[in-house]
């Protein structure tokens, strides 16, 4: 690229990556259908909230500090998160014990895990580590109780091929997930998080790839196409949450930003879109007020910064905008805002934060051609203070509004001496913590003149799924002071023989399964059906006979196993198909009966061969006593004719349009019948009277 950068920033995704000096990587974070990591507690997850929480769980109440990594540093992330003053409740879930209460030392890894990661790691083609050594990675926001999450690196440098161009892979590791967030509450002192520590060391494949995304669709397909993989192994967790996307974006004119929060990937590509055009915004701004303060430009490309330049105009931006806090509680007093009111009565104090120069940059909430938010300073400034726990903060660009009236805008203006060209903003909070939120704004506004900083931000996220896209602060990007060797876990070797051993036996990839599907009579449609339910093993036991049941019709047994039953046992399900397609049941009668079998204790998992013969003589005896087989074809048509002939003025009127009430009747008086075989006999005899 050269020259300044082009594009709409009210139409994202007309936005050309290539121009733009666009650079996109991915992180994917998919949990393992196996038991915790570094404890042999299970893997289950609670389907639990704040209101449905079980008294009977205990609670454990903390604080964490940031300490030093290896280097002798304190993390960056870590500092910040300190700063925040939060306090943290940990749940104890049936499957958490001492080690996820951190009261405990961690085991040695889990040995499915391992080998999970090793074969993934082969799927991918990657160079594995002959000593896994577990690292501990700081995490201070209370989403682990020991302050860190271990994560171990299994395998570097590897390659994902796909059609729009291939994606490096440079790091697969393997890690504990974190504890489940339930509530965050604000208190005088700081706020109060409740954690549930159900999934706290849940095992986690973490996949970085190469910045080799070209696009924006380039990364959704690459999400896909990682997500697919990962599952072609049949050992990972499937729902909601268990794969998670992490983007680390950048264009040339902004700076590396991780964005969280991914987990619907046909979301990508806007999230990606929105991303650009927020950190192109940003940069414009930037050069627009180094403008007016006669400050050397930005470069357009991040890579000719000069940090001379940079350090002159930060002394520059500082000197100009220095921390002057005031307390301008009384012009509220008497403010018609019931929220403004009920917080100073309450003890809050509302706080004043001058913005020199920045009248008019900190914008108005404006959407974008889809209608996501427009990108502004204003909402990175409350980005800032929530992120001191505060909800929101009110700016002059917006103001008046939000029951604030001109009177009262006017004297803080006066109050903070402000000219025409100066900008506010206001924070009512506790003192503490509304002068953490200022003194963050400030941080921020700062850096106005600058190129957007490198932080951690999240999808704003709305009823559960994301508002339209748009992120928000989260956190500062962490660095490498953060890791630092785990002295708990012992280094686990890798043997030749292991890694041979799982690398020559791959599981198959959804493409080989959905051929095999396709070698069966079934429809293309099923075959799709059966491979995303991951039945497909299953499916082709039975139908070969392979599953110690006489084998059957593929046809059949796919209809069955999608229309209800793919939760009741494979080798259960093919016995009601061949009791079916042996007469000896009605049709739609199999999932009755085999719910029956299962509850008397007829059907155990496992049963082997020889025990087949003297189940189904059970199945069918139990069918007779529940009345499901199949009925008599020369009652069930006399029944019929009778039932015509009393309603021959229904028929004659009504035509064809007859059936669907006489159906009704005779499926009522005759059980266990085939709807089928009821509609075309009264189609038929129908005709014969019309």
């Amino acid at each position: 690229m050269s020259g300044e950068p082009n594009g709409d920033i009210a139409d994202a995704d007309s936005l050309d990556p290539e121009s733009l000096g666009f650079m996109c990587g991915l992180e994917i974070h998919q949990q393992l259908a196996t038991g915790k990591l570094h404890s042999r507690q299970i893997g289950e997850l609670y389907d639990v909230t704040i209101e449905t929480i079980p008294e009977r769980w205990p609670r454990f109440a903390r604080r964490l500090r940031a300490a030093s990594g290896e280097s002798g540093i304190v993390d960056v992330a870590a500092r910040f998160e300190q700063r925040r003053r939060r306090g943290f409740v940990y749940v104890q879930s049936p499957n958490a014990g001492l080690v996820e209460l951190d009261e405990a030392p961690p085991l040695k890894h889990d040995a499915d895990a391992v080998d999970i990661s090793l074969i993934s790691a082969a799927m991918l083609k990657m160079k594995p580590l002959p000593l896994l050594q577990a690292m501990r990675k700081t995490v201070v926001d209370g989403s682990n109780t020991s302050g860190f999450q271990r994560t171990t690196l299994i395998a570097t440098d590897g390659i994902l091929e796909l059609e729009g161009g291939d994606v490096g892979i440079d790091v697969l590791c393997l890690e504990e997930d974190s504890a489940r967030k339930l509530e965050t509450r604000s208190t005088d002192s700081g706020e109060v998080v409740m954690w549930n520590l159900d999934r706290l060391g849940v095992p986690l494949i973490e996949v970085a790839t190469a910045p080799d995304v070209v696009s924006p669709q380039h990364a959704k397909d690459t999400a896909r196409a990682l997500g697919t993989l990962l599952r072609d192994t049949r050992r990972v967790r499937r729902g909601l949450g268990s794969i998670r996307q992490d983007l680390n974006v950048s264009i040339a004119a902004g700076d590396r930003v991780e964005i969280k929060g991914c987990q619907d990937i046909d979301w990508i590509p806007r999230i990606i879109a929105l991303e650009m055009a927020r950190q192109l915004h940003f940069y414009r701004l930037a050069n627009q007020l180094r403008t007016e303060m006669e400050l050397p430009p930005l470069p357009a490309d991040r890579r000719d910064t000069q940090d001379e330049i940079e350090m002159a105009v930060r002394e520059v931006v500082e000197q100009g905008l220095p921390l002057v806090i005031e307390d301008v509680s009384e012009i509220f007093y008497e403010s018609g805002s019931e929220m403004i009111s009920e917080s100073l009565d309450s003890g809050s104090r509302m706080l004043a934060l001058p913005l020199p120069n920045l009248a008019g940059c900190l914008g108005r909430k404006v959407a974008d051609a889809q209608g996501a938010q427009l990108p502004r300073l204003g909402r990175e400034l409350a980005g800032a203070a929530k992120l001191a726990g505060m909800k929101g903060i009110f700016h002059s660009d917006e103001l008046p509004a939000y029951g604030i009236v001109e009177s009262e805008v006017a004297a803080v203006r006066a109050h903070l001496s402000l000219s025409s060209n100066d900008a506010f903003v206001l924070c009512i909070a506790p003192d503490w913590q509304a002068e953490l939120a200022l003194e963050s704004v400030l941080h921020r506004a700062r850096l106005a003149w600058h190129r957007i900083p490198q932080e951690v931000r999240n999808v704003v996220i709305k009823k559960g799924a994301p508002e339209d896209g748009t992120t928000a602060p989260m956190r500062p990007l962490p660095g490498g002071a953060r890791m630092y060797p785990e002295t708990d876990v012992p280094p686990l070797v890798l043997s030749t023989e292991r890694w041979n051993s799982l690398a020559s036996n791959l599981p198959l990839t959804s493409e080989e399964r959905l051929g095999r599907l396709n070698d069966t009579a079934i429809s293309s449609d099923q075959a799709k059906q059966i491979l995303a339910k991951e039945l497909d093993d299953e499916f082709l036991a039975v139908t070969s006979g392979k599953s110690g049941f006489p084998p059957v019709q593929a046809k059949a047994y796919a209809s069955l196993l999608l229309a209800g039953m793919e939760q009741t046992p494979p080798g259960l399900v093919a016995a009601m198909v061949y009791l079916r397609e042996q007469n000896l049941l009605a049709r739609e009668a199999e999932l009755a009966l085999a719910q029956d079998l299962m509850q008397g204790g007829a059907w155990r998992e496992g049963m082997i061969e020889s025990e087949c013969t003297a189940f189904l003589d059970i199945a069918i005896q139990r069918a007779v006593e529940l009345g499901l087989e199949p009925a008599d074809a020369g009652a069930l048509r006399g029944l019929i004719e009778s039932l015509v002939e009393e309603r021959l003025d229904f028929v004659k009127q009504r035509g064809m349009g007859a059936i669907g009430p006489l159906m009704g009747i005779v499926m009522g008086q005759a059980q266990g019948v085939d709807g089928k075989e009821v509609s075309a006999i009264l189609r038929e005899i129908i005709q014969q009277h019309i």
